[in-house]
Order: structure tokens, then sequence, then C-alpha cells
């Protein structure tokens, strides 16, 4: 178990800074960027790996500390057969050549979802890559895999119950989180789908609670540089409350901003 050592948006505040500190993102839309160009939907899926690249390397220059991206959904393995197949083979390869990369940058590499359905060599891949990174410090990023987030919240559910049977009856939300996907890493400040869609899809559905929403028509692999800014441009006009007033932000008579 992981001793979560983070705030929880429902019980205080959070401070807010500018820049978020932890982004997840949805990234929807691979499949129709190849469709419009009459690429087969994986020539979308290898395009949307570069993506992936250039916004980690933005997440660096502008501060970010923690990135999440939704990679495979448990609900992905309904599509056919031979993408699927594809997204296994494209991951386990993406791992192989990214991961020297990663820990060069500093950057730590995270899969959180349930990896019973992955083939061995996949499964060993990605522990030698967390294993190898697990030290790095300038970015941590989390890649969910054969992740849902009712999955999460149940699986957490019932080691918690195993642990601490004599509690039934009276667990409290301090004594669920440390059993959760994400519990070494803050509640994200910044959500972004891609792709036109506005849904959640099942993505991170516990630690999304006082996240800012941002969604935008850009497929994934359009999503550059610009787009970025425009999504971190989006929040920062966000008026943070977690519930309070917005007059409980403006500081008092000779109180700092």
């Amino acid at each position: 178990m992981v001793l979560s050592r983070f705030i929880s948006s429902t019980r205080e505040v959070p401070d807010s800074a500018e820049v978020p500190q932890h982004i997840a993102i949805v990234m929807d839309g691979n499949g129709r960027w190849a469709k419009k160009r009459f690429l087969p939907r994986v020539a979308g899926h290898k395009r949307g790996v570069e993506t992936v690249r250039a916004v980690v390397r933005r997440c660096i220059d502008r501060g970010v500390r923690h990135l999440t991206l939704f990679a495979f959904s448990s609900e992905n393995w309904r599509r056919p057969q031979d993408e699927v197949s594809f997204l296994m083979n494209l991951f386990l390869q993406a791992l192989k050549d990214e991961v020297a990369r990663l820990h060069k940058n500093n950057i730590r590499l995270r899969i959180i979802g349930d990896l019973s359905r992955f083939n061995a060599d996949l499964v060993a891949a990605i522990r030698e890559a967390e294993a190898t990174t697990v030290g790095n410090t300038a970015l941590t990023l989390s890649i969910a895999a054969n992740y849902g987030g009712r999955w999460d919240i149940l699986q957490a559910m019932n080691r918690m119950v195993a642990e601490h049977p004599a509690k039934a009856g009276s667990y409290g939300e301090e004594d669920l989180a440390p059993y959760l996907s994400m519990a070494d890493s803050p509640e994200p400040d910044l959500f972004i789908r891609t792709g036109g869609e506005q849904r959640v899809s099942n993505f991170l559905l516990w630690q999304l609670a006082y996240a800012e929403f941002y969604f935008t028509d850009r497929l994934w692999p359009d999503f550059d540089d610009a787009a970025f800014d425009e999504a971190i441009a989006s929040y920062q006009k966000r008026e943070r409350r977690y519930g309070r007033t917005s007059e409980q932000l403006v500081p008092s008579p000779g109180e700092h901003a």
C-alpha cells in the first residue's frame, strides 16, 4: 500500500498555481485523423505517439509536474481484434523505444490499470521501464492502460476491506485513497479531452472531482504546442473555488494576494 501524501480536494482546499501541477488527457481522435487522410486507423495511432512526445516536452517546459494519459481503456477491448493487437504491439514497441529517452530527461514512467490481460512480454517491459525510471523527478508520466475508473475504485475498496476488515461500517475517504491507482500523485488540476467528445469515458472518476475540464475539437495527432497552450490559457481563466464563494477568494485588506 502507498501512503497518500497529497491533499484531497473534498476534504481540504489545495493550493492553486498558475500552471496546473497535474494534467490528465483523453487522447481521442487518432482513428478519425487517419480516416480523413485515407489512411488505415493504425497510422493515426502511430502519429499519436509523436504527439505524446511533444506534449511531454511541453509539460516540462511549462513546469507541469504530473501528466496522465488515457492510452487504452478497459472498454477498448471491444474494438476490432486487429486494431487491439496493433495497439498492444505499439505499446510494447513504444516502451522499448522511449524508456532510455525518458530516463535521460529525468522523467518517471508509471503504468496504471489492470495488467492481468497483457501478455508476459508486455508486463515485463512495463515493470522494467518503471524500475528504470522510478527515481526520476522532472515529470511523472502515468499511462492508463486497460484502466477504468470504476475498476480503480472497486479494486481499491476490495484491497482496503481485505487489509482492514475490522473497520467495516466506518471506512472514510482517507482509508480508501491510499489504495487508488493514483495515490502517489496529486489530483488532476486540468482534464483535457481532444477529438470533440465531451465526456470522461470512465477515466479517473474519483480523482477528477475538482478538475477543470477542457474540451477541444482538435484530433489528438493535431494537438500541437499552440493547442496545449490554449488549454493552459483556458485553465488560467478559471476561478477554482472548491465549494467556496468568489468573495472568499479575494484577500482581505492587508493580506497578500
